[in-house]
Formats: C-alpha cells, structure tokens, sequence
C-alpha cells in the first residue's frame, strides 16, 4: 500500500459499525459482508442493524435484491418475511428505527413486537381491516416509540390512539396522510395525543372544524403538515388560532374538489386517489 493511502481494511471496528449503521439493507446484506473479514465482523454487531428500512427494497424474484441475495448466499429464493427474520436476528433487539414495505404481513408485526422492543420510529405497511383490528395490542410492546407512521388512518383509530397513549408514553410524531379526519378523529387526536410535537395529515379530507379542534387541543403542536388537503382554505379564524405553531403547510388545500361541488363527507376510497 502507499504511504498515506488509507487501508480500510484496518480501521476500527467500532468505526466500521457506526458507518455501516447509516447504510441500507441491501448493502450490509448483499454487498459489505464480502468485501473483507473484517468488515463482515462489522456487519454481525447488532449495532450495525439499528436501522431496518424496507421500503425501497423490491423483493420479488427479478428485483435486485433478491437476485443479489440468492447470488450470494447461494438459495434459490427469498421472500420478505424469511430477509425480515435475518435482519431482525442481526439486530439483537437493538433496533430503533422499522419501516416496512407493503408485503410486509401480520406475522411480520407481531415478530417485530417480540423481537425489536426499542423502537422509536415505526412505519405500518398497508393494513387490511382485520390487521388494523390487532395492531392496538401491538402498540403495548414498543415502549419506546416516538414517530408512528400510517399509510391512512385505520377503521379503528380511536381505539388505537388510545392504546398509544397508554403504553407510548415519548410518542411526538404522527404521520397519517391520506385520511378521512372526522370528528371522533380530530378529538381522539386532542383527548389521547395532546403532547404531539409534529403531525402529517396531507392529503386528507379535513374540515374546517376538525383542524381548528385539533389546533387547539394540541397546545405543543410545532409542525402542522395539511397540505393538499379537502374541506378547508386558510382564513383569518385557521391563520390566527394557527399562529403559534411553529411550521404550518397547508398549500394546496381547498374546500371543494375538481368537480366543484362541496364536500361533507368522504370515504376512504376518495382520500387514497387524492
């Protein structure tokens, strides 16, 4: 080697792990692993694996992914939940980050539940409506949540805001967009969420009355996003009563859609093409 060059090869381990801890899951599965002993000892710290984001990973059998993985570890397929199992097993319970992707199942939630304890942020995949039944019991093993992400609000969100409360006590962030924000919502938010920092609700049907509830239930609002939603345009009332938060988007919004007629009720069918 060079005088000067740098030998990666060497450096320390602890180094190596905080680097690859930044990494995604295809290059600490399929490619960092192979380039050197001692990088693959990096990659077996469970602190390499805090972490765990799927959502850009594309498991189907002509994705790159997994015809990397089934290259280089010599299997004929890989589907998601058996990749899930090996990077959950990587990670040794330290996870604190989880974002699945859409064929993420059941199955696959109630091993994270079991099995990555320190969450602080989680994304869900889609839900059916008999899934969205089980993830309040869910919410009772992470502890330490503090960003919940949902494709669209579930059926059954005022039961499970309920559960957060009661069992995620640091939770500061959600992201709902897409939803349909109807009145037991806007007050489920103020009576079990009043300590949210940062809220997503665009792309929602989202009356006047129901942001105006949540704007003043939840006092430590610093970050309001609702842009691009239905049921309400920025007017005096919205602008005075939002004036203490700190971040405020509502671009886009409006009371009426394309078709030009006033809305007063949505369903969720509407919300996901909006």
């Amino acid at each position: 080697m060079e005088d000067g060059a740098r030998n990666w090869e060497e450096m320390e381990k602890d180094c190596l792990v905080v680097i690859f801890s930044k990494l995604g899951i295809e290059d600490l599965t399929v490619s960092v692993p192979f380039v050197c002993h001692s990088w693959y000892a990096a990659t077996r710290d469970p602190l390499s694996w805090k972490i765990l984001g799927f959502i850009s990973c594309n498991f189907m059998p002509w994705g790159s992914l997994a015809k990397r993985f089934a290259a280089q570890y010599q299997v004929s397929r890989v589907s998601f939940s058996s990749f899930f199992k090996l990077a959950v097993c990587s990670s040794g319970g330290l996870a604190t980050e989880l974002r699945f992707p859409d064929t993420a199942s059941m199955e696959d939630l109630i091993l994270a539940s079991k099995e990555c304890p320190r969450l602080r942020i989680l994304a869900l995949p889609r839900l059916t409506m008999e899934d969205e039944e089980r993830i309040p019991r869910l919410m009772a093993k992470w502890k330490e949540l503090e960003r919940l992400e949902i494709h669209s609000k579930p059926s059954n969100f005022v039961h499970l805001a309920a559960e957060i409360a009661q069992n995620c006590r640091y939770i500061h962030e959600l992201v709902m967009p897409g939803s349909s924000i109807k009145k037991e919502d806007a007050q489920a938010i103020v009576n079990f969420l009043p300590k949210l920092k940062s809220l997503d609700l665009s792309r929602s049907y989202l009356r006047k009355e129901e942001l105006l509830t949540i704007a003043e239930g939840c006092r430590e609002l610093e970050r309001l996003i609702a842009k691009n939603c239905i049921g309400f345009e920025l007017d005096e009332e919205i602008t005075r009563k939002a004036s203490r938060i700190t971040l405020f988007q509502h671009d886009g919004s409006k009371t009426k859609d394309d078709v030009t007629f006033e809305l007063d009720e949505c369903d969720e069918q509407y919300v996901t093409v909006i």
